[in-house]
């Protein structure tokens, strides 16, 4: 699978090629820096995967993406941004994108959107707007998660910080980073790539 990077930051750029380069079946190409360069790539080369930022010079994100939509509709776009508006999310969505993912999301995340795209599945965390009944009684029994630790792997899963959350949910950096240490003691989980299983495996997102 070739993947294409889209971004006007250099040093994010090479950041993202670090930690993408060790993934399985994943062909990084040379990455591209503003809107145009990138539709020039496109009709030169053939590309599986693009992770496309939605600020970029010459030609804006969204306008790209339409673009690539109209004619490149075979190629999976992630949008990777700083935007976290959930109006941008349904926009982006909406124009055909079939991920869309924050500046801020970890590594362990970023690889496991990267890939679960890539097999042509949707990755929009952001979206969840309501809390998924756990799989049947003995799940709370067994895990004794409350409805705000659930909302939380939620927003973790969605590559949002600490901060975020707690804006979110109208609460402190303190209480979000203590309902995370409740998370990780309840679950047995103590990093992101084995919460972002757990939540897909139990259908929390």
């Amino acid at each position: 699978m070739t993947l294409l990077l889209a971004d006007d930051h250099p040093l994010l750029l090479d950041g993202l090629r670090n930690v993408l380069s060790d993934l399985p079946n994943v062909e990084l190409m040379p990455p591209v820096h503003n809107g145009r360069q990138l539709l020039d790539v496109l009709y030169r080369s053939a590309v599986d995967l693009l992770l496309l930022d939605l600020n970029m010079p010459k030609i804006d994100g969204m306008t790209a993406l339409k673009q690539i939509r109209r004619d490149f509709p075979a190629i999976k776009i992630i949008i990777f941004t700083s935007y976290d508006q959930p109006q941008r999310v349904r926009e982006a969505k909406a124009l055909g994108a079939m991920g869309y993912l924050l500046k801020t999301t970890d590594a362990p995340t970023l690889k496991m959107a990267v890939q679960q795209v890539g097999e042509g599945k949707l990755w929009f965390p952001m979206l969840q707007t309501k809390v998924l009944e756990p799989p049947g009684d003995a799940f709370m029994q067994k895990y004794q998660l409350t409805k705000r630790e659930i909302e939380i792997i939620q927003q973790i899963v969605g590559g949002l910080t600490t901060r975020q959350i707690a804006d979110t949910f109208s609460l402190s950096e303190f209480t979000i980073n203590a309902h995370r240490r409740n998370i990780a003691r309840k679950l047995g989980i103590d990093t992101p790539v084995g919460l972002v299983n757990f939540a897909r495996e139990q259908g929390l997102v």
